[in-house]
Order: C-alpha cells, then structure tokens, then sequence
C-alpha cells in the first residue's frame, strides 16, 4: 500500500491564507448598457458577463425599444439613479429610419455625457457580418440577414438567422473570428472623416463595447489595473 503523507498543518494554514488573498483581489467591473432593440442586443451583450481571470464583469442590459436619443436618454437617467453603481454606461442603437439630426444627436449627446456609444449604421447585424468579411458598401437590413446565413451556413448547414435569436454569441464563438470582426470595424470607422454620422454607411462603433467587455481596451485595463494595487 501506498505511503500517505500528512501534509503540515502550518502548510494547509498558508495555503489558506494564499488562497483568500487572491480571492479578495478579484475585482468586479459594472456594466450598464442600455439598448433600443428589446430583445436582439441584450440577448447577444449579457453572454458576456463572467469573469476573465481576477476580473468579474457583471453587466445589466435594458432592451427599450426606444428610439436613438432616448435611449441615450434613458442611460444618463439610470445612470443619475445609480451614480456609484457602473464603472461604464454604454447607449446601443441603430440608424435605420431615424431621422438624421435624431441620430447625429444622440450620438454627440452621449459623448458630451461620458456615455459610451455602440451605434451601427445602418444595423446592429452589420458588427455580426464583420466576423466574416469587410464590408464598405450599404446594405438594406434583409441584405444583412442573407449575408450572415450564408456566411454561417458554410459551417452550419440549415441556419436560419432570426432577429431575437439567444444563440447568436455561441455561434459566432463557434464558426467566426471575434478579433477578425473588431480589426474589419476598426478599418470601417476609419475611412469616415467627418460627424455626420448618419451618412457614414456602413459603420459600427460596437467594436468599442466589445474591446472592453473583452479586456482589450487599454483605458479600462489600466483603470482595473489601479484597483488592484
């Protein structure tokens, strides 16, 4: 029979004591992130909640279904509410049919506010195609939706895109390149010169939120950095 050996109590002790201090170095990073759609932005956004090594990313997603400035609106308004309660406050909306001026002015609203701004132009599926391909060129939202079948159905055949989908983020993990997506967005916001957002189609600035959400975005690395010091 195999020798058992007793491991010193004192050992045990500073295991224990090793054990919490890096427990109680985990920080918690919070999240608001309020978005016009209802259903497909917060069932995508809420997959990122958990914890990515000793950081803890807690996220509260309101679906509004309000159109662009109030949904800008509505994130100062929870965030006066809560003032001590997130660390970064993000609006989430689209072009569509807004009028331009509503768009554009939401837009400067946010950044005059501190609020964080994922607008695409001219819908939120166009971050979704950028894990595929870069795209430069307009396209109508049922355009969208046929891309990223196609897309998708090179590895998953039978996928049918549907707008309130919970499974989005896991098929994306699955068949596409995240990184690949935030690099096509990145070329996109470039080529655009001016702030006229709203003729600036296509674009996404929801590589933005997902930089963070994934810790590659240097502010906020070097803010959770702070706390843990």
């Amino acid at each position: 029979m195999a020798r058992v050996q007793k491991i010193n109590n004192a050992n045990l002790k500073r295991f224990a004591r090793s054990t919490a201090k890096r427990k109680s170095r985990e920080v918690k990073i919070f999240f608001l992130i309020v978005c016009e759609g209802a259903k497909t932005e917060p069932n995508y956004f809420k997959k990122f909640s958990g914890k990515s090594g000793n950081v803890i990313f807690e996220i509260d997603c309101d679906g509004k279904g309000y159109n662009t400035l109030k949904v800008v609106e509505e994130a100062l308004k929870i965030r006066e509410k809560t003032p001590n309660r997130y660390n970064r406050v993000w609006a989430v909306f689209d072009k569509d049919n807004f009028p331009d001026n509503n768009f554009n002015s939401a837009i400067q609203k946010a950044k005059a506010n501190n609020i964080g701004c994922a607008w695409s132009n001219e819908a939120f599926e166009l971050w979704y195609l950028l894990h595929f391909q870069y795209r430069n060129t307009p396209m109508s939202r049922e355009d969208y939706k046929k891309a990223i079948e196609n897309e998708i159905n090179k590895k998953f055949s039978g996928f049918v895109y549907t707008k309130n989908s919970t499974e989005m983020y896991d098929i994306l993990q699955k068949c596409s390149n995240q990184m690949q997506a935030i690099k096509n967005a990145e070329k996109l916001s470039q080529q655009y010169g001016n702030n006229n957002f709203a003729k600036h189609n296509p674009r996404t600035q929801v590589f933005e939120l997902i930089k963070q959400l994934t810790g590659r975005d240097e502010e906020l690395n070097e803010e959770i950095k702070q706390k843990f010091q």
